[in-house]
């Protein structure tokens, strides 16, 4: 089954360029319920992975974080300064010093945090706040910090088989994510399987009380799970029924939490200018987003093109969903 034209980017008038791709749509059971192009294809689920990783962080630790710090360890984050300042009170609710963060030092995403703290940092790694709940989770159960990224930690087999529970994929790949923790390889529909069973989490065992703390923190505070000018936080504003979580190399995926179904989005050539557009027309075309909601994300589904600095066309997804 081939992938098909996700994103079409349009100039003066001109199809320019077009992002290929692949979108499925899931139930809780695994069962596909639509897509366009190919379920089945394999990915690395990046920085999608983040809330269930957070589940098993929460289920090993006995405090309980409030919701921004919740919500950062679900996050792939600006490095605004409300992110960093989270980052650095779950260290310090979690008796670990900063220092213990082994994510690359980074410079922050956003360009006003940038020019307030132009430093490559740990903490301002966009994954810091993953880093810091895996350490939080190593020091209460009294297992070394250094190597936490290892897959053969201890923590990291618990994240390996929270993975196999919520996707039903037995023997996911195993690489190195961009931050160094493992990284698992999945076909699109398990990736859509895993964000269902977010949204209903009965399915998910001892986790379901930790996977539903992570999802009610993203619900409570989405402008810690990415920030400024970012489609996570932008449709997590606009609608109360839906959580979003980017990766990396064209990767995203949605919980539609009261109908519990999950969505995953992957952009073939790795472009993260065109998952954002594909996901809102998915989410758009499964009625999860209503007219004001779509008016409120129109820079989001139809980013413009530029030319000279003004507008000269858009990037416009118009692809429909297969029922399966």
């Amino acid at each position: 089954m081939a992938s098909v034209p996700l994103v079409r980017v349009v100039r003066s008038g001109l199809e320019e360029s077009i992002h290929a791709g692949d979108v499925a749509v899931v139930d809780a059971d695994g069962r596909l319920m639509a897509r366009a192009g190919d379920p089945g294809q394999e990915a690395y689920a990046r920085s999608s992975m983040k809330p269930l990783q957070a589940a098993v962080s929460l289920s090993l630790c006995s405090f309980e974080p409030p919701d921004d710090e919740v919500s950062v360890m679900c996050a792939s984050h600006n490095a605004e300064p409300v992110h960093v300042r989270a980052v650095r009170s779950l260290l310090a609710r979690a008796g670990v010093e900063e220092s213990a963060l082994r994510c690359p030092a980074s410079l922050p995403w956003d360009q006003e945090s940038l020019l307030a703290a132009p430093e490559r940092l740990p903490i301002h790694s966009d994954c810091s706040g993953k880093h810091a709940g895996m350490l939080g989770a190593c020091r209460e159960q009294g297992w070394p910090l250094a190597g936490y990224r290892e897959p053969d930690h201890p923590l990291q087999p618990r994240v390996l088989d929270a993975v196999r529970l919520a996707s039903g994929v037995a023997e996911p790949q195993v690489g190195v994510d961009g931050c160094g923790v493992p990284v698992h390889g999945l076909p699109l529909a398990a990736m859509a399987t895993i964000f269902a069973r977010l949204a209903a989490p009965d399915r998910l065992g001892a986790l379901e009380g930790h996977a539903r703390r992570a999802v009610s923190a993203m619900r409570a505070a989405p402008y810690m799970v990415a920030g400024r000018n970012r489609v996570d936080t932008a449709v997590m504003e606009a609608t109360p029924s839906v959580i979003v979580k980017a990766g990396a190399e064209g990767m995203v995926c949605a919980a539609v939490l009261d109908r519990g179904i999950g969505v995953a989005v992957k952009v073939r050539d790795g472009t993260a200018r065109a998952a954002g557009p594909a996901l809102i027309r998915a989410l758009a075309r499964l009625d999860v987003l209503d007219g004001s909601m779509l008016r409120a994300l129109d820079g989001y589904a139809r980013p413009p093109v530029l030319g000279g600095g003004e507008p000269v066309g858009e990037l416009v997804a118009d692809f429909d969903l297969t029922p399966a």
